[in-house]
């Protein structure tokens, strides 16, 4: 099972997995570890990451960057309004009423959805982590900032599916900061909390957190944030000045040409940096526009001047995150800032002003995300044994339920209903019961409570309860189940109806058993989870809240409750029984993809990334083809000029210089299988070369093994060693004849090979003597390796009758039913028998065994 995080920035991602020796941030295709979350479309195929950073200057117009900001949001959207006029691609509204990106795609302008373009940066993600893991990546933990909405929350994990990832949580990106501090701190205090503040100020927004942490576990107290907060906003402020600087004395418009807008950006984004390490920086830009070269300088006052109304927005995060924890700034311990954006000098000080104290920087300010998000994946999997650390998640927006009255309240003008089901800062997963009267089909809206913070539409899904079945109970109850899960989102899992009926029983401990069962059958039903990750809020609690809190028609309930049913029935000769019924439940969330459009657009990414891996692969066939013709002509001058006839030769060469003009000219954009045709073209001429030289190469070596096999074994034969002299005279001679036979076969095939030049096809191959070398061992090792008899037992044990059994030693000698008879015999201590020769006579053996044999 891959235990992997995912960063998904606004400029750049993160891939984070866990190994057995902690968390590693992988490297990309370039050996870097951060990856620009741009997809560069072109006219053959779409460049990811890296590839589509190096892209996206020469073709800005299809580069789609910034993608974390148009996901799950409406066209109308202000903010997105303003991003969209910095961006260099083309954003429309759809029919839906959400941004549509229009890119130049394999020669047509096709439309693509934020979610779908998001979907291609998380495939990009997972191929790095597969081929850094050398493993399938499918489950994984995807960091998100706070302010994401429902509809957000849903785009990433719809862009998931796409890419085929399975996310077990969608996890903040602030509290996925914390559970990277947090987890390894062995110091931590068992009672009293240390308050830490995290303040994330990354290339688009600003978010802060303050988290209490005690031994094993950390508490979020509260969340804040502003959207629109970041290391871009710096970066737009150096750019109006010096796109105004330029209109004024170079005479050109930069914001009329895409191009040099971008390098105006990348170069704003430079001297930024260099501004927080310098008091001074200049901007020097070669042809950014109508070939004007263009020079520029800024101190860092003048820097922070110009920034002051960005600067003054940092504080208010920061007191509002204080008095949702209900802390003082005496109470905050220690402030962590992380974030891209967080080493800008004026920040810092403003940061220091605010607490007190200085702002540490323990943590990678890039990479802490990442790292907490693959954390909190080891932590959800089975594979990692992780130290026992609770995370404490809050939600950061109140969530209410709001139906319609009944018909005759509607008539008379009564106002819909709304109940807040999860406060703000409720836990994180968490489960409500409503209860409800109702009597037939009916809808619940599921909104926001407060949209000041969100600049979202207050509703979120509506769900519709019904139809329900014949009633048989004068006051049914319909208890709704609503669960926020891991990702942060709000659903209506289930409606069951509760209905009391009388049953005639008379009253004995059977049927009190029977009811005892069915209360606690009641119990699983109310706590189950869908999901094994999920840990549900206690359903008693929930129960008697919810029931209390479920409103029909704006008068609280304080009746009929199952504990005052199951009172009733222990008492009453007449038991009640409470029937449960699910009733159906339709969703429909607002803006979200609905399945059939997520299934086409899984299709449509499988079948882009087919095309890439096909682009990819014509690539490198074509560069094999020009690697051929390169590397053959060199080695056809040099190596290779005596293997080859000169009119062969300047065959060749003709033909890999129409080769290398063909793939500069109409050979430049050809499918694969030309290059493939191409290429074994070259070879048929080519190869009988390369055999050639690669054969006079081989050559001495293999025949100086086979003559050594051949001595060694004749030497053996023909030797008075006592080692040899239980081998018959006749196997010898076959061994010697075998050892003439082979020599002669080999004088003769070198002479031949001798008399041919070194252009012709060899006679002798070093194939042909390797297998003459193998086929000698096999002859003779068996008879030069054969094993002495064993030696007949000693005259101390006549009881056993081992003389029987060696005289058969050496006719059975290497078969194994000889070795129990010499097994079970004590005094002997020679292993005969065993199908190898003696230890005593083995070892001179060895330095005369040809070692040709072993290597053959």
């Amino acid at each position: 099972m891959s235990v992997v995080g995912f960063d998904f920035g606004n400029e750049s991602c993160i891939v984070a997995v866990a190994r057995q020796r902690g968390i590693d941030v992988v490297l990309n295709d370039e050996s870097k570890r951060e990856t620009p979350a741009i997809v560069c479309f072109g006219e053959k195929q779409r460049f990811i990451g890296t590839a589509g950073a190096a892209s996206s200057m020469m073709n800005p117009k299809n580069s789609i960057s910034q993608i974390k900001r148009l996901i799950g949001r409406q066209f109308s959207d202000p903010e997105l309004q303003r991003d969209i006029k910095s961006l260099p691609f083309n954003v429309t509204e759809g029919p839906d009423g959400y941004p549509l990106i229009h890119a130049r795609y394999l020669g047509e302008m096709r439309t693509f959805t934020p979610t779908q373009v998001l979907g291609m940066v998380f495939s990009n993600l997972k191929s790095i982590a597969e081929q850094n893991l050398k493993a399938a990546v499918v489950d994984c933990c995807i960091g998100i900032p706070v302010y994401f909405t429902e509809l957000q929350r849903r785009a990433v994990l719809d862009a998931a599916t796409i890419a085929g990832l399975h996310p077990l949580r969608l996890i903040h990106e602030t509290t996925a900061t914390a559970l990277a501090y947090g987890i390894y701190k062995t110091d931590l205090p068992e009672n009293d909390q240390l308050n830490v503040a995290f303040v994330d100020i990354g290339h688009a927004s600003m978010q802060v957190c303050i988290a209490g942490f005690k031994k094993g576990q950390l508490k979020i107290l509260a969340h804040s944030f502003d959207r629109s907060l970041g290391g871009r906003d710096f970066d737009e402020v150096l750019f109006h000045h010096f796109s105004a600087k330029f209109k004024e004395e170079y005479k050109m418009d930069v914001s009329q040409n895409a191009r040099a807008c971008l390098r105006l950006r990348a170069a704003c984004e430079k001297l930024k940096k260099v501004l927080s390490a310098n008091p001074e920086a200049p901007l020097n830009i070669e042809c950014l526009m109508d070939e004007k070269d263009v020079r520029g300088f800024i101190k860092r006052e003048e820097f922070e001047q110009i920034s002051a109304p960005i600067l003054q927005r940092v504080k208010a995060p920061l007191e509002k995150a204080l008095a949702d924890a209900g802390l003082a700034v005496g109470d905050v311990h220690m402030v962590e800032v992380v974030g891209s954006a967080s080493r800008i000098p004026s920040i810092l000080k403003i940061l220091t002003e605010f607490f007190g104290k200085e702002p540490r920087r323990t943590m990678n300010a890039s990479e802490c995300v990442g790292r907490g998000c693959a954390l909190q994946c080891a932590i959800l999997s089975p594979t990692f044994k992780v130290r026992e650390f609770q995370v404490n998640e809050s939600f950061p927006f109140p969530i209410s339920l709001s139906w319609k009255g009944s018909v005759p309240d509607a008539q008379n003008g009564e106002a819909e209903q709304e109940q807040l089901v999860f406060p703000k800062g409720n836990p994180i997963p968490s489960v409500k019961a409503v209860t409800f009267h109702k009597t037939s089909t009916f809808s619940v809206d599921v909104q926001y409570s407060d949209v000041s913070d969100l600049q979202a539409p207050a509703k979120i899904s509506t769900y519709m309860i019904g139809p329900f079945p014949t009633l048989r109970s004068e006051k049914p109850k319909l208890k709704v189940k609503v669960r926020l899960n891991l990702h942060g989102i709000v659903s209506v899992e289930s409606a069951t109806l509760l209905e009391e009926e009388e049953v005639e029983v008379p009253v004995s401990k059977e049927p009190a058993k029977e009811d005892a069962k069915m209360e606690t059958d009641e119990k699983p039903n109310d706590t189950s989870a869908p999901g094994a990750n999920e840990t549900d809020v206690n359903m008693q609690d929930a129960k008697g809240t919810a029931e209390a809190a479920g409103v029909e028609n704006g008068v609280p309930q304080s009746g009929d409750k199952p504990v005052q049913m199951e009172t009733d029935t222990k008492v009453e000769a007449p038991k009640k029984k409470v029937k449960k019924t699910n009733v159906p439940v339709a969703e429909l969330v607002y803006g979200a993809m609905v399945s059939g459009d997520l299934q086409k657009a899984v299709e449509k990414e499988f079948e882009m990334a087919l095309q890439d891996r096909v682009m990819e692969e014509t690539k490198d066939k074509k560069n094999a083809v020009e690697a051929y013709v390169y590397d053959m002509r060199n080695k056809l001058c040099d190596k290779y000029h005596d293997f080859v006839t000169a009119s062969d030769k300047e065959e060749l060469m003709a033909k890999l210089q129409e080769t290398e003009d063909w793939l500069y000219e109409d050979g430049e954009d050809e499918t694969k299988g030309v290059y493939i045709a191409k290429l074994e073209e070259l070879k048929k001429q080519g190869d009988p070369i390369e055999e050639r030289y690669k054969e006079y190469s081989e050559r001495g070596t293999i025949i100086d093994q086979l003559a050594y096999c051949i001595n060694s074994y004749r030497e053996a034969a023909m030797s008075n060693d006592t080692k040899f002299d239980h081998i018959e005279l006749a196997e010898k001679q076959k061994v010697l004849n075998e050892c003439v036979e082979a020599e002669a076969w080999l004088r003769e095939k070198k002479q031949q090979q001798d008399q041919l030049p070194k252009y012709a096809t060899p006679v002798l191959l070093s194939a042909d003597v390797r297998k003459k070398a193998e086929a000698l061992d096999r002859f003779c090792r068996p008879i030069m390796m054969k094993p002495k008899p064993a030696k007949p037992a000693t005259p101390e044990a006549p009881e056993t009758p081992p003389h029987p059994g060696s005289e058969a030693q050496p006719q059975g000698a290497n078969s194994p039913k000889a070795s129990p008879n010499r097994n079970g015999d004590p005094s002997e201590n020679v292993p005969a028998g065993s199908g190898e020769a003696p230890p005593a006579s083995a070892e001179p053996m060895e330095t005369d065994k040809p070692e040709t044999t072993s290597a053959a």
